[in-house]
């Protein structure tokens, strides 16, 4: 059962990272070293057809062993999560629930923009 999830979720993640390289608003790297970590936990095969694959693999690569990512993939990082997470604060009525946005939306950020930039 906890294999057939990581499996399910690995592939939508691999589909969501597919859709962002045509789509600017959607990030793909992230989608990427999701359902690369969602493969190690499942299906060898995949994992080792995602880190080996010429498009895919290097960013997920660089994250897993370098803990790098590309200036590109911050920048849309940074573009998608403040814009969603402002208008979610905005929205919603509790005060505690406002600051709990914030401070998520800070603990991902400081965490992006610590990770060094991977080398083209």
């Amino acid at each position: 059962m906890r294999r057939g999830f990581f499996i399910f979720v690995g592939f939508l993640a691999l589909g969501l990272g597919i859709l962002g390289m045509a789509l600017p608003v959607l990030p793909t790297t992230p989608f990427l070293i999701l359902a690369g970590a969602m493969f190690l936990r499942s299906s060898e095969r995949m994992a080792t057809w995602l880190f080996n694959h010429k498009l895919f693999g290097p960013p997920v690569h660089n994250y897993l062993e370098h803990k790098t990512v590309d200036r590109r993939s911050k920048i849309l990082a940074m573009a998608l999560l403040w814009p969603t997470i402002l208008f979610s604060a905005f929205i919603v009525e509790k005060i505690w629930l406002k600051a709990l946005l914030i401070l998520i939306a800070l603990a991902v950020s400081i965490h992006v923009l610590s990770l060094k930039n991977a080398d083209r």
